[in-house]
């Protein structure tokens, strides 16, 4: 079941980020489609934790440097049987059933989709569209678009560890509204990489980033990372905004979110205080 949680990671990171080299309507697709195969991490990782099944999130680097989109689409249905053939492993006939399902369905789509050309994702232009970026607001954002990338997928995995592994209805459904924020982010910040031509995948989470021992520290320490990416939206709107009005508000708007999320970690926060 290990080796199946793994491929399941692995092929939900190559169907995001295919979503995001796509310029196309097969986007929204294969956001679909990622977003069943994170359900599916969701419960065999559930099935883990009813079992008492030590687990992690270490995943090999998902290759995406592909010149048509269809070398990626042929990668993922691979993927996709490589996972059909180790179902077994999970005894949970009701989970292996749906995600059989789900899976002949995504596959006989994939085989469909039209191609596209999707090498300027990796052709480390560092141009955007339409847009006349200075040296000093191109070089921002480019650092960055791979910060950035990089902690909202490292906040979706931290907080669904958390979720998946709490029984507190309360705290729970604040790493549930955390995680949503953290997938729009991570959606925002790919496609613009891709429009860039610097799209990669972010580098495998160590397990200590997830597994904390003291939850009041994390959400301390959460509260304070948040702030600082507060600072960082505010300086690149700040660079930006000479080159262009629309990544200005764009990224006003992306500051604007963390008030939230810094508001929803001290509610988490209070709420564990109280509680001890």
């Amino acid at each position: 079941m290990k080796k199946l949680f793994k491929d399941i990671h692995e092929a939900w990171l190559a169907t995001l980020f295919a979503g995001f080299m796509s310029q196309t309507q097969n986007r929204q697709e294969l956001y679909e489609f990622s977003n069943i195969l994170f359900k599916h991490l969701t419960w065999i990782e559930n099935d883990f934790i009813k079992q008492n099944i030590e687990y992690n999130y270490d995943v090999n680097q998902v290759p995406i440097k592909v010149e048509k989109l269809s070398v990626m689409l042929n990668d993922i249905i691979r993927r996709m049987e490589l996972i059909e053939s180790e179902l077994d492993s999970c005894k949970d006939e009701h989970i292996t059933f749906r995600m059989r399902s789900d899976l002949d369905y995504m596959k006989s789509v994939l085989k469909k989709m039209p191609d596209e050309d999707v090498s300027s994702a990796f052709n480390m232009k560092k141009e955007f569209p339409d847009v006349e970026l200075s040296d000093e607001a191109r070089d921002a954002l480019t650092l960055f678009l791979f910060e950035e990338t990089y902690k909202e997928y490292e906040l979706i995995m931290v907080y669904n560890y958390s979720k998946a592994n709490s029984s507190d209805a309360f705290l729970n459904r604040i790493y549930q509204i955390l995680i949503d924020e953290s997938f729009f982010h991570l959606r925002s910040f790919g496609q613009m990489m891709a429009q860039m031509g610097i799209l990669g995948v972010p580098r495998s989470i160590m397990e200590e980033v997830y597994k904390f021992d003291n939850l009041e520290k994390f959400l301390k320490d959460g509260i304070q990372e948040e702030i600082g990416a507060k600072e960082e939206c505010k300086r690149l709107a700040d660079a930006v905004s000479s080159s262009s009005e629309h990544f200005a508000s764009f990224f006003t708007f992306i500051n604007n979110q963390e008030n939230y999320h810094i508001a929803l970690m001290e509610e988490a926060l209070e709420y564990m205080v109280t509680n001890k």
